[in-house]
C-alpha cells in the first residue's frame, strides 16, 4: 500500500527581488489531479503576471490562499497529496526541497521558541518583516519612528503607509457629507509603478529641458524604411528613428547612460544601452526595455521594440524584460499631446519624451513653410547630468532627427 503524503507549494521568487505578490487566478480546485509543471495558478508580481507550475504531481488537498490576496514569498499556496513519501536523509531528516515548496511538516506539537521581546522605539531597530522594510525605504519613512501594531509590537504594512501620509491630510478628502465614491484597490503593477514614482521624484533631483524639432525628414525615411524587405513584418513608426538617436548620443555621451549609487557615492556608467519603451498597459506603466539596443542594427532594432510592445501589451513580459534598463524613451505623443514631464525610471540617470508630431507654420530655407514638427522632452537627473550636458544631449538628438544622416555620421 503505498503511503500518502500531503506537499505544500509554497510562493517563489520567480524575479529579482520579488517580496511579494497578488493571486490572480487559480487553474485548479480541490479534488483535482495535476501532473508536474502544470500551471495551477497565476500571480501578479510588482513586474508582471506569471504562470506558476506546479514542481509535483498529485491530488489538490486545499487551496490556502484566495484569489486577490497578496502574500509574502513563501507563503504556502496549495497543498498536494502525492502518492509516496519524499525521500529521507541520514539521520531521518528530509532531503531539502526546491525553493518555493516542500513537505508539509508534520502534526507534531512543538513548543514554540522564546524570543525576547522586539526592540522598537528609542534608539532600537524596529522589528518588521523584510517586505515591510523595502516599503519603509520605497517611501523613506524611518521605521525606528514608529510604533508598530502587529504581533508583538512589529511594525506592518499598515502602519508604514499611514506614516507615509502627512499628518492633518487625509487620504481622500471629504467633498460632502454622503458624497458617493468608489474605492479602488492598488495592487501589483499600478502599485510598484506608484512607490517607484514616488521614490524618483523625491530622491533623484529631476530636471526637464525642452526642444521643438522639425521632423520633416524623419517622418519621410519612416516612410521609406516600411516599404524596405528588410522592416517586413515589424511596425516602423517615429519611435524607431528617435531610440536610434537616443542609442547613439548616449555612446557620445555616456553620463546619460548611468546611475547614482548612493551607498558608494559612486557613479556607475553602463557599457550598454538597455532601452526601456514606457508601454501603457490595462494594468498600469510598465517599462521593458531592449538589452544591448546599441548593438543592434536599425531593422534589428525595429524588431525588437515591435515584439516588447507586443508582449508587454498582451501581459506577457517578463521580470527578465522589465528589469535592468538604463536609458528609457517614452511616446507621449500617441496620447495626442505635444510634451511632458516625465518621472526617471529609478536608477537611471535620464528618460526622453516624443511629443505628438504636427504640421505647423515654419522657418524653413528662409522661408515660412508647413513643416512637421515635435517637441522633445529630457528629464535627467541633476546629480549626474548638469544643465549644459542635458542642453547638448537634447540638441544633439534634434539634430539627428532634422538631418537622419547624422545618425550614420555619429554611429
Amino acid at each position: 500500500m503505498t503511503m500518502e503524503e500531503l506537499r505544500r507549494f509554497s510562493l517563489p521568487d520567480v524575479g529579482e527581488g520579488l517580496i511579494e505578490a497578488e493571486i490572480v487566478r487559480w487553474h485548479v480546485r480541490p479534488g483535482e489531479t495535476v501532473e508536474v509543471n502544470q500551471v495551477v495558478l497565476e500571480i501578479e508580481t510588482a513586474k508582471a503576471v506569471v504562470e506558476l507550475p506546479c514542481p509535483f504531481a498529485g491530488t489538490v488537498r486545499e487551496l490556502l490562499v484566495e484569489e486577490g490576496t497578496t502574500v509574502d514569498v513563501g507563503t504556502p499556496l496549495i497543498t498536494v497529496a502525492t502518492g509516496e513519501a519524499a525521500p529521507a536523509a541520514p539521520g531521518g531528516d528530509r532531503v531539502p526541497m526546491l525553493v518555493g515548496y516542500g513537505a508539509m511538516p508534520d502534526a507534531t506539537s512543538r513548543r514554540p521558541r522564546r524570543t525576547p521581546p522586539p526592540e522598537t522605539g528609542n534608539g532600537g531597530r524596529a522589528a518588521a518583516k523584510p517586505p515591510v522594510r523595502k516599503l519603509a525605504r520605497d517611501l523613506g519613512v524611518d521605521l525606528a519612528a514608529l510604533t508598530g501594531t502587529g504581533p508583538r509590537g512589529s511594525v506592518t504594512r499598515e502602519d508604514v503607509r499611514r506614516a507615509a501620509v502627512p499628518e492633518g491630510r487625509a487620504a481622500v478628502p471629504e467633498r460632502e457629507t454622503g458624497a458617493e465614491r468608489e474605492r479602488i484597490p492598488v495592487r501589483g503593477v499600478r502599485r510598484h509603478t506608484a512607490a517607484a514614482m514616488v521614490r524618483s521624484a523625491f530622491t533623484a533631483p529631476h530636471v526637464t529641458t525642452w526642444l521643438q524639432v522639425d521632423v520633416t525628414a524623419m517622418t519621410e525615411l519612416v516612410t521609406r524604411l516600411r516599404g524596405l524587405a528588410d522592416f517586413a513584418g515589424t511596425r516602423v513608426s517615429p519611435l524607431l528613428p528617435v531610440a536610434r538617436a537616443l542609442v547613439t548620443v548616449a555612446g557620445r555621451n555616456p553620463m546619460i547612460n548611468s546611475s547614482w549609487d548612493e551607498d558608494n557615492q559612486e557613479i556607475v556608467l553602463w557599457r550598454r544601452v538597455n532601452l526601456g519603451v514606457a508601454v501603457a498597459t490595462e494594468r498600469g506603466l510598465i517599462v521593458p526595455n531592449v538589452k544591448g539596443a546599441d548593438a543592434l542594427s536599425l531593422p534589428a532594432l525595429a524588431r525588437a521594440l515591435t515584439e516588447l510592445t507586443a508582449t508587454a501589451r498582451a501581459g506577457r513580459a517578463t521580470p527578465g524584460d522589465l528589469s535592468g534598463g538604463t536609458l528609457t524613451i517614452t511616446n507621449v505623443g500617441v496620447f495626442g499631446v505635444d510634451g511632458g514631464t516625465p518621472i526617471l525610471t529609478p536608477g537611471e540617470s535620464a528618460i526622453l519624451a516624443l511629443g505628438q508630431i504636427r504640421e505647423t507654420p515654419w522657418v524653413h530655407e528662409g522661408r515660412i513653410a508647413v513643416r512637421r514638427v515635435a517637441t522633445l522632452a529630457l528629464s535627467f537627473d541633476h546629480r549626474i547630468v548638469d544643465g549644459e550636458l542635458g542642453a547638448a544631449v537634447l540638441r544633439e538628438i534634434g539634430a539627428m532627427l532634422e538631418d537622419p544622416l547624422l545618425m550614420l555620421a555619429w554611429s
